[in-house]
């Protein structure tokens, strides 16, 4: 199979990317956004149309935790909407039949009852800190849903729940929460800091999956056969949800990344500073019922992460002193 991945080079699509290629049997089509900016219609539309995918993997994102989706909620909404719809429409358009679009856990209300199956969406308002990319994705997988109604497509979508690992985004302020407290406890540990201080209260509940986790599930998804996928979802309500089934208080997750990073000090936590959805589980037994299952726990799979990114911290280091 000929496969156009949209998004190689974030952290979802490059463990994708690692998982085709150690699966050794598809042709893989990319391209760096300085190459194709997914923004661009004509420029998307003339991409597929010269390289003829059979199949879509749309990884492609602007992503970011709560500071920056509350900074730039415009640029949000517009550029997500933007990609989605260039890339699906563009998919239609030149003959692609199998597409897969990643979303998010964040299309759910915030108050749905935990855990979270996919009949919850659109059943109440979203969480305000992240609604413009929220109702970015919920767009995404009705495009996929409609392209599928009118013109007999295969356009499936799954949503995972907060993601880390390789090549994920450490900023201690524009990151999700888990590689953020991950840089920072390390910059706190490395200065031999007496505190750090956390957003919010720490007793909002999260669920965490490691990427390569969630690429083996994505690769899962693309390969069922279309009978088993329609058997598990229905027309109009065609997403699945991606998650480990366990979730942790924001103030354990602390305590742990404190101890993989060695930081001794105190954790203050700032309750000025908004929590976001005070819990977020999903529900992820279709996944399961149809053969997934999750293969890294959290606790490997934050100190695996750990290792990356001191690693890269070194090769930093190592080339700017050459």
């Amino acid at each position: 199979m000929r496969i156009y991945l949209a998004g190689h080079t974030g952290m979802v699509g490059s463990a994708i990317l690692r998982q085709l290629i150690a699966d050794g049997t598809h042709d893989i089509i990319t391209a760096t956004r300085s190459r194709l900016d997914l923004t661009n219609q004509a420029a998307v539309q003339a991409f597929i149309r010269k390289e003829r995918p059979d199949a879509v993997i749309l990884a492609a994102a602007k992503v970011g935790g709560i500071m920056a989706n509350n900074t730039y909620p415009a640029t949000f909404i517009a550029e997500n909407l933007m990609i989605a719809t260039n890339v699906i429409q563009a998919a239609q358009a030149n003959g692609v039949e199998k597409l897969l679009q990643l979303g998010s856990s964040c299309i759910y209300p915030r108050d749905a009852a935990q855990p979270i199956t996919e009949n919850a969406l659109l059943t109440a308002p979203l969480e305000p800190t992240n609604e413009p990319y929220a109702v970015a994705k919920i767009a995404a997988i009705k495009l996929c849903e409609c392209y599928n109604r009118q013109y007999g497509t295969d356009y499936r979508s799954i949503m995972p729940t907060n993601l880390y690992g390789p090549g994920d985004n450490f900023h201690p302020h524009n990151a999700h929460v888990l590689p953020a407290l991950l840089g920072r406890f390390h910059d706190a540990a490395r200065k031999k800091a007496k505190h750090v201080t956390i957003w919010g209260t720490g007793t909002p509940r999260r669920e965490f999956l490691h990427v390569d986790d969630m690429a083996r599930a994505a690769l899962f998804v693309m390969q069922l056969p279309r009978c088993d996928y329609i058997h598990h979802t229905t027309p109009m309500q065609s997403h699945l949800n991606v998650g480990s089934g366990q979730d942790i208080a924001i103030s354990d997750l602390a305590q742990m990344i404190a101890k993989v990073t060695g930081f001794a000090g105190e954790i203050r936590y700032d309750h000025r500073k908004p929590d976001g959805t005070p819990r977020k589980l999903l529900d992820s037994s279709k996944m399961r019922a149809l053969g997934w299952t999750t293969k890294i726990d959290l606790h490997a799979g934050i100190t695996a992460t750990y290792d990356w990114y001191i690693g890269q911290c070194n090769l930093g280091s190592t080339l700017r002193a050459s």
